[in-house]
């Protein structure tokens, strides 16, 4: 069965669906590596998904710049790709359903932050961002880092995946590094439980890898493969694992096996609903 037909099966099933250009939507699966290599009936899903994602969200350019239906188009394939095993179109973008705006920067972003330190003490000060998830709010996006997706799946790196993988560790509130887990996660009898095997599984992993990036920085240590931004806190370690596993599982694997498991109980194609 073709891509062309696989996609029609899928509109029968589930009309109506909008509809992405087939031309377009064939650029995009060639323009990453991790997409081109999924399945043909899995990028005729992802279509459907990435279709209905773009008919439910409103993309703004910051700084003059255009979103163009290229851009527009690869942000919702990559974005939706962590849904693909979660339902029907429908049921699996309900988790997206908590923002609607997604702002496209053409380069950086500087965002202006305040802290207070333990004197009370209030500082001032720039970040440089190329990405960011708010909250009950909207996705923003640097359209430079999402292109050079594009060749940063050897780095496993993918700045899209990572600011919605918080979208999903904020469907429990705040985030914290544990999404809301399937029912029988992993075998487990209940959330409680699941959460427990989760913390279980990600607490020494965090801290192990916040260890060896320590001893990177200060003594001159081996670097991990992993970005080590996700040294920084635990949403941060599970945002960049999920980027990491979905745009290069094999060296992810390899790095973390204890964790491998949980992203395809939490992903994959074995999900609980």
């Amino acid at each position: 069965m073709t891509l062309g037909q696989l996609w029609r099966q899928l509109q029968r099933r589930f009309s109506p669906l909008p509809e992405i250009d087939a031309g377009l939507w064939l650029a995009t699966m060639q323009a990453y590596p991790f997409l081109s290599a999924l399945a043909l009936a899995d990028q005729a899903k992802l279509r459907a998904l990435a279709a209905l994602f773009l008919q439910r969200k409103q993309f703004h350019g910051a700084h003059g710049l255009e979103v163009t239906d290229t851009i527009a188009v690869h942000i919702a394939a990559q974005a939706c790709l962590p849904l693909l095993h979660w339902g029907t179109p429908r049921e699996a973008l309900a988790w997206y359903d908590d923002f609607v705006g997604i702002v496209v920067h053409p380069g950086e972003a500087v965002a202006r932050r305040e802290a207070v330190d333990e004197a009370g003490v209030v500082h001032y000060y720039k970040e440089v961002l190329l990405g960011e998830a708010m909250e009950g709010g909207p996705v923003m996006l640097s359209w430079q880092a999402v292109d050079e997706n594009r060749h940063s799946a050897a780095a496993g790196t993918n700045v899209v995946i990572h600011e919605f993988a918080h979208k999903i560790d904020m469907r429990n509130g705040t985030a914290d590094g544990c999404p809301p887990l399937p029912n029988g996660f992993l075998g487990s009898a209940s959330t409680r439980a699941a959460r427990a095997l989760w913390h279980a599984a990600w607490e020494p992993a965090y801290q192990q890898f916040r260890e060896q990036v320590i001893i990177a920085e200060r003594f001159g240590g081996a670097w991990p493969w992993l970005d080590s931004y996700g040294a920084t806190a635990p949403p941060e370690f599970f945002a960049v694992a999920c980027e990491a596993w979905f745009v290069n599982r094999t060296q992810f694997t390899q790095d973390f096996p204890t964790l491998a498991p949980q992203l395809e109980a939490l992903f994959g194609t074995g999900r609980a609903a």
